[in-house]
């Protein structure tokens, strides 16, 4: 999944920067903004709850706890299991005993199924309560090798754009068995990365029961969706924000947030104005050509900018009719893009705050 920024690019040991081909776009895109627009480094996200935001809830209102919600049994591995990780290695996994996943969404998908007691270290997106308490041992894409061998892992899961280079080589030389799953951009990949893990966990009935559960759901929340008032869909703009380092990026078709608008019955107006790259730079002729009816933000993102009267005094914003209009959705970045077992909470949110609970109206932010 593509996760926020949280830390400076890593360099190897000579000072060198490491090559960004295990980056996100995300990543790729703030990095090149940064160099044009900033002398400082961005501020790392905070740890908070990666719970999606409900729509219309009441101020004050206690947050519903952060949780996973496991398969109703544990399931018993069936070892050794023979995988491909997703980079063309042939991995041989005889013991999962001791697991460390490097990236929040993995965390989350080997919880569900039902696992999380066997895992022993977190990344600093897993921030739900059943993983919260466990070692922090990667932030964003700087993975430490040195603390993951120190917990003795049995098998480290990882995404293909885990980095940097020398700690997935340094872990592997060590003789420890390294799974990679494709990285998720739709849909699409929430079954690929369930049975990916599932299978490298030797628990694959327990991944098809997972898929299961998961697309159900999913297709339970697009049964709500209204149909389009005179017949026209919301378009919605994806803004990545991070204003304490005035990075203001607009989603276009690689951003990986198209597929969740489109299943959500609306229209990612950056990737319709023409945008095929994942973000680019915000600018006003940019928001007028997408004219978004309703702004998609990560809720750390509009927190750095002060909120939604933040946000509309960048350049453009209050212009477009979702900033006349304030018409903002919100989904907590632990979550908007991890396509995983609770990608049917973001779609619900994300329907709720577009269209409104069933028989109401939409509420935004």
């Amino acid at each position: 999944m593509h996760q926020p920024w949280t830390t400076p690019p890593p360099r190897r040991q000579d000072g060198a920067p490491v090559p960004t081909d295990r980056r996100t776009p995300l990543v790729r895109t703030a990095l090149a903004a940064l160099a044009l627009m900033l002398t400082a480094a961005v501020a790392g996200c905070d740890t908070g709850s990666a719970a999606p935001a409900a729509a219309g809830g009441k101020p004050g209102a206690p947050a519903p706890p952060d949780r996973v919600e496991p398969l109703g049994s544990v399931p018993s591995p069936r070892l050794p299991a023979a995988v491909t990780s997703a980079d063309g290695r042939k991995v041989t996994v005889t013991a999962v005993d001791r697991i460390v996943p490097l990236s929040g969404s993995l965390s989350e998908i080997v919880y569900t199924l039902g696992l999380g007691e066997r895992v022993v270290a977190r990344d600093v997106t897993a921030t739900f309560e059943q993983a919260k308490d466990l070692p922090v041992v990667t932030r964003g894409h700087d993975v430490s090798a040195e603390s993951v061998l120190s917990l003795k892992p049995s098998l480290v899961l990882a995404d293909t754009t885990t980095g940097p280079d020398e700690a997935i080589d340094q872990i592997r030389d060590a003789g420890v068995p390294l799974v990679t799953v494709p990285t998720a951009k739709s849909l699409a990949d929430v079954r690929t990365r369930i049975e990916a893990v599932a299978a490298a966990l030797g628990v694959e009935t327990a991944g098809g029961a997972l898929v299961e559960r998961t697309e159900k759901r999913i297709a339970a929340v697009q049964k709500t969706i209204p149909a389009p008032a005179e017949g026209r869909k919301p378009r919605v703009a994806f803004l990545y924000l991070r204003g304490s380092a005035s990075v203001y990026l607009l989603g276009g078709a690689d951003s990986g947030a198209s597929s969740l608008l489109e299943a959500a019955g609306a229209v990612d107006a950056g990737k319709e104005s023409g945008l095929e790259k994942d973000f680019t730079a915000i600018t006003s002729e940019a928001l007028a050509k997408a004219a978004p009816d309703a702004i998609l933000v990560m809720s750390k993102g509009l927190a750095s900018v002060d909120g939604v009267d933040g946000l509309v005094k960048i350049p453009g914003v209050a212009q477009t009719p979702a900033g006349m209009d304030r018409r903002v959705v919100s989904v907590d970045d632990g979550v908007l893009l991890n396509y995983g077992p609770r990608t049917d909470q973001v779609l619900k949110s994300l329907v709720e705050q577009l269209h409104g609970a069933p028989g109401g109206k939409g509420t935004g932010a």
